[in-house]
């Protein structure tokens, strides 16, 4: 029998510092199979399934992730009431912000436009211990001014290919990033936080797995002197031969920004 489908865009945000990650794994907790717990429960006896606008690593976490829902059968009713409905039954750690109707020619992965991430982090000294799904905590000393210049140097189209793990055959690995810069962390603030705490904000639309936060780890070496400005860009220059083995905690990068076509 046909079956009429309908198509919802779902704004999520979450503190990912429990998942393992936003793909569905075997044994694992993740946010895709907390989000198909959930929809199980408020849509019982419904024909669905999920994807979303990307894959954030474990412990990442997001203020603008967005997922299609593509619903057989009947429609949803009220978006607000089923907005509520999901909300209630959602653990504390993921909430909905906003569900509207698409269409079938919509493609939450092909129409993405922009994508800004952000990493937080704090140096020189032991954070609370409550800062831990937040910031990433680096003891040593670093020298920011110097991380604030090498940050820039990531603008632009450059060959990344040093700045991903796993590379798989034919992957794309040029890359243009529109904006990359570090600043004082304004984004989120807490009673318990370190008096100063910093923001990498890096937007493009897209990044490959490990990018950011290999880009991350590079200035964090940079800024406790073992590498050099010359040092980085000299890695993003093809076939650099060069090899960034430190990937900054996943803790500290959440995902900010998601813009559309």
């Amino acid at each position: 029998m046909y079956s009429t489908r309908h198509y919802y865009l779902i704004d999520v945000q979450y503190l990912g510092f429990r998942y393992s990650g936003w793909q569905n794994q075997p044994g694992q907790k993740t946010l895709e199979s907390m989000l198909l717990k959930t929809l199980k429960f408020v849509l019982p006896n419904r024909s669905y399934k999920i994807l979303g606008a990307g894959r954030t690593d474990a412990k990442v976490s997001a203020l603008a992730m967005k997922f299609e829902l593509f619903l057989e059968g009947e429609e949803l009713k009220n978006l607000n009431e089923f907005k509520e409905t999901f909300n209630r039954n959602l653990p504390p750690d993921i909430r909905a912000t906003n569900i509207e109707k698409t269409t079938a020619d919509f493609n939450i992965i092909q129409d993405a436009k922009d994508k800004e991430y952000v990493y937080l982090f704090s140096f020189g000294e032991k954070n609370h211990p409550f800062c831990a799904p937040f910031l990433a905590n680096i003891i040593e000393p670093l020298d920011i001014d110097l991380m604030k210049e090498g940050a820039t140097h990531f603008c632009g189209t450059h060959d990344f290919s040093v700045y991903t793990a796993r590379l798989r055959e034919g992957t794309k690995t040029v890359r243009t990033i529109e904006s990359c810069f570090i600043k004082k962390n304004d984004l989120i603030q807490a009673s318990f936080f370190p008096e100063n705490s910093y923001a990498l904000h890096i937007k493009g639309a897209g990044f490959m797995r490990y990018q950011i936060r290999m880009i991350m780890g590079a200035l964090i070496q940079l800024g406790r002197g073992e590498l050099s400005l010359e040092n980085i860009t000299d890695s993003l220059q093809p076939n650099s031969g060069i090899e960034h083995t430190f990937v900054a905690p996943g803790s500290g990068l959440l995902l900010n920004r998601l813009d559309y076509r």
